[in-house]
Formats: structure tokens, sequence, C-alpha cells
């Protein structure tokens, strides 16, 4: 099984960036109107009941929206993007603790599990003297030693306060604020933050054939 970057763009990749985007949206998608409209969805298909309250309902449903998006980006182009991989395991284990014990907390939990996982390897990395973001990103753009440091920790940091976020929303606000904020808020905050990094990136960018050439 072959898991790449998110950003290191396979010729896949390349020919279908509509397919991409759908494949690591969906499943969101999914997860917030299932839960939307888990009453509705219920009464259309009784067995659902079985599984619980709405958020139960949507749960199942994003699981299900995982693995099958997971499986076609496998399929079509050719490999599986490694931070989808991951939270995707974490989704199906946490997601059949919450069906099974019917007990909410699993899956509001699983953002802040992927993250801080994710800030630790990073921020852990730096500790051992490794950029591990440098392995992830490396193939999209080439920075100098001392751009990888500096990105690796923006990134560490960012994914930890992403796992704070996300305990402070579940753990405050109704269900439904959270699922909306899962879907509706994590994303554009990814987003600029990910943008708020190209002055960074512009600045510590070597060019290896001209190093090369020198």
């Amino acid at each position: 099984m072959t898991t790449e970057s998110d950003i290191t763009p396979s010729a896949a990749d390349r020919h279908h960036p509509t397919l991409k985007l759908a494949l690591e949206l969906g499943p969101l998608m999914i997860f917030f109107f299932a839960n939307l409209r888990g009453q509705w969805l219920v009464e259309r298909f009784p067995a659902l009941s079985e599984l619980g309250g709405p958020l139960f309902v949507a749960t199942a449903l994003f699981m299900a929206a995982t693995v099958t998006s997971l499986i076609v980006s496998k399929i079509v182009l050719g490999h599986l993007p490694i931070m989808p991989f991951v939270s995707g395991i974490v989704v199906v284990i946490f997601g059949s603790l919450s069906i099974w014990l019917q007990n909410e907390t699993f899956i509001k939990m699983k953002p802040t599990i992927v993250n801080a996982l994710f800030g630790v390897a990073l921020l852990g990395g730096l500790a051992f003297g490794r950029s591990l973001l440098g392995y992830v990103f490396n193939a999209a753009f080439q920075l100098d030693a001392e751009g990888w440091r500096k990105l690796t920790i923006r990134w560490g940091v960012f994914f930890l306060f992403l796992a704070v976020l996300n305990e402070v929303v579940w753990r405050n606000f109704s269900d439904d604020t959270w699922v909306a904020f899962k879907v509706w808020g994590t994303m554009p905050i990814t987003i600029i933050f990910t943008l708020a990094q190209m002055p960074l990136v512009l600045k510590h960018s070597v060019n290896l054939e001209t190093d090369g050439e020198t």
C-alpha cells in the first residue's frame, strides 16, 4: 500500500484535481448534512434508527464515506494521501466506539487526536533533529534547512492549536454547532494559515538547478 503527501501531486492528481478535492471534502459534507437531516433519514430508512440519534447516524455515514473515498483514491489516483489515510483510521476506530458504546465523546475527540498526533510528530521530529515536514512537502517545493525548521514549528503548533480548538468547541457548544464548525470552520482556518506561510516559503526557497551549477 502506498501513501503520499496531500500536496505531492502525482500525474493522476494533476489530471483529476476536482475528484481529489471531492474525495477529501465529500465525507465531511455527508457528515454535516446527515447530522442536519438525521431524523429525516431515520424516517426514510428505519433501519438507521438502530444506530442511535442523528449524530450516530451521521457518524456511520461519515465512516462509510471515508472508507469509500480512500478506496476510490487508491483505485483512481493510485495512492492514499497520508493525512486522510491517518484520519480515516481514527474515524473508523473512534466512530465504531461511539456507535457501539452510544457515546458521542469518541467521535468528537477524533479531530483532537488526529491534530495532536500530527503536531506532536512534527515537533517531536525536530527535537531529534529531523524536519518530518520536509518529507511531506519536498516534492512541492524545496527549502533550506532553516526554512524547513521554521515551517515545521509553525505547522506543529498549528495542529496543536486545532486540537485545543476542537476541545473547546465540542465541550462548550451544541452538537450542531460542533459539526458545523468541523465542516465550515476548520477548512477555512487551515486555508488561511497555509496562505499565510507563503512569504516564509518564498524567502527560504532554494533552486536546486542553480545550486548544482554553482
